[in-house]
């Protein structure tokens, strides 16, 4: 296995920072620094060490967690109005982590943090997405169990989701996997229109006390502890 495979697996960095720690020396293996690209290695075996250097490389990693206020889009640059980085322009220096559309609100990760990216949106790792949804028409067991066991889509069959009826006409979803309008499409094939979408949780973070327009920075632990969920275990 390929020395940043394993390290972008276990999730210790992305592929893209593990190379770029190669470059700088700071990946050891056995007691000698790297300085080769695609080096072989044996998990069970040999001995991978992130050199002292590195926490100055660490340092500088941020991941927020905003309340995109809706009508915002989620990207650096658009033609279709204001983005998240002008909206919040002290945090122009990272990248949206997963996609929340323009017409919906909510929790959304900002960060230049490849680990925290690759978690969140990787196909296989399965973090867990909770959304309140509000909607005209009348919400029904029926219709809560349709999404719940999958929904027939163009793409394919949606995985298991779990739904929770909140009044007639709201209900909470939580999906492990983020497919473009993936809850819009998934509400319009059980005849229902969605009138609002509210991101409330990724994993171990929730949007908790935060208004629209407000934005916190993640502790170390919570960054750590969402990197976890995505680990193999």
């Amino acid at each position: 296995m390929r020395i940043q495979k394993y390290l972008s697996e276990r999730k210790i960095l992305s592929r893209r920072e593990a190379e770029d720690y190669i470059r700088k020396g700071l990946i050891a293996l056995n007691g000698k620094v790297v300085t080769e690209m695609g080096v072989q290695i044996d998990p069970t075996k040999d001995r991978i060490e992130i050199l002292k250097g590195a926490a100055k490389e660490s340092a500088k990693k941020m991941t927020v967690v905003i309340y995109k206020p809706r009508d915002i889009v989620s990207s650096k640059e658009s033609s279709e109005g204001e983005t998240v980085f002008e909206f919040f322009t002290q945090f122009q220096n990272l990248n949206v982590v997963g996609r929340l559309d323009k017409s919906s609100e909510g929790l959304l990760l900002l960060s230049n943090d490849g680990v925290v990216t690759s978690s969140v949106t990787g196909s296989d790792h399965l973090i867990e997405k909770e959304y309140e949804v509000s909607v005209r028409e009348t919400v029904n067991n029926n219709k809560a169990n349709k999404m719940e066991q999958g929904i027939q889509l163009e793409d394919g069959l949606t995985l298991p989701a779990k739904v929770t009826i909140i009044t007639p006409n709201k209900f909470r979803i939580i999906l492990k996997e983020g497919r473009k309008h993936q809850i819009r499409r998934m509400a319009d094939a059980v005849h229902l229109t969605i009138t609002g979408l509210k991101r409330l949780r990724v994993g171990n973070i929730s949007l908790g006390k935060l208004k629209p327009g407000e934005s916190r920075v993640l502790l170390s632990k919570e960054v750590d502890e969402l990197k976890n969920l995505a680990r193999p275990k």
